[in-house]
Formats: C-alpha cells, sequence, structure tokens
C-alpha cells in the first residue's frame, strides 16, 4: 500500500466491452470506499490486450506487469479480440499471461444467482445456489510447460501437467475457502481418475491433504457426471476443485446458471497477487453499443476488496464488500432490470444507474 489506507490497484480495461465497463465499475468502487471510510483506492490504468498489440507490438508490455507486479490488486476487463491473432493462429489472451506471470494458481469462480435475475432453471431451490469452482490456473492443459505440437495435417498433440506442489497449495485453498464459507463444509474434486494417470496422482494428493482440515468432507465426482450435478442438484455443492480445462468449461456452466457471463465475477489467486476480472471475454459483437452488463465486473471488485481486507487487515474494504454487493442484489431485486443476455433492454448505464442508486440506500 502507498500508505496506511491507500490500496493500489492495476486497472487494464483491454478489449472490446472492457472499457465500457471499467468505467463504472471504477465510479462505483470509488463511491463505496468513500461511503465507507478507512481506505481509498489509488488506480493505476495499464494498456494490454490485442489492441496494444496492434499499436505497440505487445499484447502485455513490460511497463504493464511491473505496473501490476507493485500493486496491491489488479482488477481486469476483457482482454483479446477473435481478429488479432498471432502467427501461429492463437488469440492474445494476457489476462492467461498475468496468472503464469504472478503464479496465480487457484481460479475462484462462485455461482451464486443475482435475486431477482430471472432463474434459468424451473427449480424454485435454483435460486438458492451458492457454491465455488476453484480452478486450477497455471498448469493441466494450459500449463506454458510443455506446449502444444503440430506435425502439419498428421497429427497435434497437447500435455497436461499436474504437479504436487501446485496441487498442494490449491488444495489447501480449497479447504481453507470451505471453512471459512461455513455452509455446506464440502469439497469436492472432480476430475477424471478413472481414465488419466495425471487425474489419479491429483487425487492421492487431494485426499492426502484433506487429511489435515478436520470436519471439512472430502469427495470426488469424475467431471461428466458433475457436469448433470451442476444442472439437476447444484445446491448439494459446496466447494469443487478441478483442473484447468476443466474449470474453464464448469466455470461457464455455472455462469450459465445465474443468468449469462454478465453476472458472472471471478479472481486469480496466488501467494502474493490476486487478478479480478468478469468470466465473460471482450464480447466485440455488442462493443460501442451501450449494452455490455457490467455486473460481473462489478462483483469481481467487490471480491478485490474482499481479499484486500483479509489480507491487510481492513475491515472497511470488507464491509465495502459487501455494500458493493447488496447493492448490486437490490438494483436487482424488484426484476424489472432486465439485461441483454436475458433477452431485455437494460445496458450499461442503466445498470450503473441502477446499483448507483441502491449503494446510496444500503447499510455502509
Amino acid at each position: 500500500m502507498t500508505g496506511t489506507n491507500t490500496f493500489r490497484i492495476a486497472l487494464f480495461p483491454g478489449d472490446g466491452i472492457g472499457a465500457e465497463i471499467t468505467e463504472p465499475t471504477r465510479a462505483l468502487l470509488d463511491a463505496v470506499a468513500a461511503r465507507t471510510g478507512g481506505f481509498s483506492l489509488d488506480w493505476s490504468p495499464c494498456e494490454a490486450g490485442a489492441g496494444c498489440y496492434l499499436a505497440h507490438g505487445s499484447a502485455l508490455p513490460r511497463t504493464a506487469i511491473d505496473t501490476a507486479r507493485a500493486s496491491d490488486a489488479i482488477l481486469l476487463a476483457a482482454m483479446g479480440l477473435p481478429d488479432v491473432r498471432y502467427a501461429d493462429g492463437r488469440e492474445m489472451t494476457p489476462q492467461i499471461d498475468l496468472r503464469f506471470e504472478f503464479g496465480l494458481y487457484a481460479g475462484v469462480r462462485p455461482v451464486k444467482p443475482v435475486p431477482g435475475v430471472r432463474a434459468v432453471l424451473a427449480d424454485p431451490r435454483a435460486h438458492d445456489i451458492d457454491y465455488v469452482v476453484v480452478r486450477e490456473s497455471i498448469e493441466g492443459l494450459f500449463a506454458p510447460a510443455a506446449p502444444g505440437t503440430r506435425d502439419g495435417d498428421r497429427e497435434a498433440r497437447e500435455t497436461m501437467v499436474i504437479t504436487r506442489p501446485v496441487c498442494e497449495k490449491l488444495f489447501d485453498f480449497a479447504f481453507r475457502l470451505a471453512e471459512e464459507r461455513g455452509g455446506l463444509r464440502k469439497v469436492t474434486s472432480v476430475d477424471k481418475a478413472n481414465v488419466f494417470q495425471a487425474f489419479a496422482f491429483w487425487r492421492d494428493i487431494f485426499y492426502e491433504r484433506a487429511g489435515r482440515f478436520e470436519g471439512i468432507a472430502a469427495d470426488h465426482a469424475y467431471v461428466d457426471a458433475f457436469a448433470m450435478t451442476m444442472v439437476q442438484k447444484p445446491w448439494e455443492i459446496d466447494v469443487a476443485v478441478t483442473e484447468n480445462m476443466f474449470g474453464d468449461i464448469l466455470s461457464d456452466l455455472g455462469a450459465a446458471l445465474m443468468g449469462g457471463m454478465g453476472y458472472a465475477p471471478s479472481a486469480d489467486i496466488g501467494d502474493d497477487h490476486a487478478v479480478f476480472q468478469p468470466c465473460h471475454g471482450s464480447a466485440p459483437d455488442i462493443a460501442g453499443k451501450g449494452l455490455a452488463n457490467p455486473t460481473a465486473m462489478i462483483l469481481s471488485g467487490a471480491m478485490m476488496l474482499d481479499w484486500l481486507g483479509a489480507r491487510h487487515d481492513s475491515v472497511e474494504a470488507v464491509r465495502a464488500a459487501s455494500a458493493l454487493r447488496r447493492a448490486v442484489e437490490a438494483a436487482f431485486a424488484d426484476g424489472r432490470l432486465v439485461t441483454c443476455e436475458l433477452g431485455g433492454t437494460a445496458g450499461t448505464e442503466a445498470v450503473f444507474a441502477a446499483v448507483e442508486a441502491a449503494l446510496a440506500r444500503v447499510d455502509a
């Protein structure tokens, strides 16, 4: 921190709708900080993404990495554009590069619908869904230490990397999260240990670490069966921990259960740094039209305040996070605010205005 009560935030607007959802989120975070008192946010805008690559030849300049490293937290909107690619055909993914750069092994993807947002599942219990997918974020099928290979048009190969040091930290993170949540007090390993040696190894370590957390139940499920559980009886899930690629897929399914990607916040957390960002991408098809839903980024900002509060023992930051979440819930509570994901017309400005108005009414 720059001072006793000032948190430095590296801010990455990125591409597409990124800039459109960044400013309202920043305004709301400043407002809740000022209203709560006890801390403030010092913003450091950083350029990165596909647009940065076109302008400067780098999707993630060293200056942006250095700024992020020196900050207390990183808030990121959306990066990459489908039409801007490297020579080998890959899209720009600086957000993934940041995970590798800072060792952000724990991808936290909450699945909790916003009250008032139309439920996707018909079962009335769908309104009470509240669980977290913890996605390993620096290894698995995304591991930079084992890049894929291609032999012309003959074959292509990818390598899955699972290591004990990362698994131990990841599983401990998941069990501590289950303790903190105080819900079902259960962690489920989502894997494919019946087919892959890597996942058999993964599961062995999972149960080793489970023995260190008395009072937290540990079980496992194959990823295909778990996907069914997410739709058929998601209220039976508490914390689910899984490999990088499986987590990528399952967290999007979780976002669908919340009403769409525009409602799904996330964090990627390591030992010393953390990135907070909405689960969605840059959505160039709606960029510039005022349709982008900023809710996921606003809720990601609330997750950032919670993390900063816990890390720096700031009760005020935790209170501000709670106030911001309650303001989002109040804005949508009557069901009249319907965004484009669900066929409505409420765009960026309408959501911002509703949350801003609600924030003035909730207790700080």
